[in-house]
Order: C-alpha cells, then sequence, then structure tokens
C-alpha cells in the first residue's frame, strides 16, 4: 500500500503564491507517475500536474506558466502554485500510479492513478 498525505493549502488572495507538499510513504516499488489534481465545488476532479519516475512532467493547460510540480529523492511530491486565482480555489489531491506504463509523459487522467491523499483545501480570494 502507499500513503499519501498533502499539506500546504489555505486562503491565499489573488495573484499570490502557496506551495504544497505531498509526504510518500509505504510500498514505492513500481510507482512511475504522481501528480497533483484538483476538485472545485460541483465540479469533477481534475488533473492539475504529473511527473514521472524520470522527472517528464504533463502540466495542464489553466496553470501551465503559474504551476510548477517536482518531487524529492524520496519521491516527495510538490506544487509550487504562482499568480493565483480564485478559479484556482478548490480541494487538492495528491495521486501516485504504479506502472509500468507505454509512454514517457504521464498523463492528467485520474483513472490512472490508484492512490490517494485526502486533499488539502486551497482558497483563493479575490
Amino acid at each position: 500500500q502507499v500513503q499519501l498525505v498533502e499539506s500546504g493549502g489555505g486562503s491565499v488572495q489573488a495573484g499570490g503564491s502557496a506551495r504544497l507538499s505531498c509526504v510518500v510513504s509505504g510500498y514505492l516499488y513500481s510507482i512511475y507517475w504522481m501528480g497533483w489534481f484538483r476538485q472545485a465545488p460541483g465540479k469533477e476532479r481534475e488533473g492539475v500536474a504529473t511527473i514521472s519516475s524520470t522527472g517528464a512532467t504533463n502540466i495542464a493547460n489553466s496553470v501551465k506558466g503559474r504551476f510548477t510540480i517536482s518531487k524529492d529523492n524520496a519521491k516527495n511530491l510538490y506544487l509550487q502554485m504562482n499568480s493565483l486565482k480564485p478559479e484556482d480555489t478548490a480541494m487538492y489531491y495528491c495521486a501516485a500510479a504504479r506502472g509500468p506504463f507505454g509512454r514517457r509523459v504521464p498523463t492528467l487522467n485520474e483513472a490512472d492513478f490508484g492512490y490517494w491523499g485526502q486533499g488539502t483545501q486551497v482558497t483563493v480570494s479575490s
């Protein structure tokens, strides 16, 4: 099993920044992809940014140029969010996927990710 625990959420003013962290533990063998997803009230969960074990990334168009995904050697995951907008308000989830996969760049499809954290709320006020 894999455990993921997010932190770093909170309330931020529009134009501000926040950094989310995800501590990963458990049986990490064959964890190929990790990523951040978000779900706003009344909307479906969507992929924000994903990263492979080799460092390939996939960033959603809605956050490209503002959000950066990264990981460390312990497979802990981070999301640096700059120039935040009210529409970025959502519950943010950390996720992991056990591979292998037949592609280098990870998807933004939540169906490909089998392990999930409990989420951390980010609220951006105008």
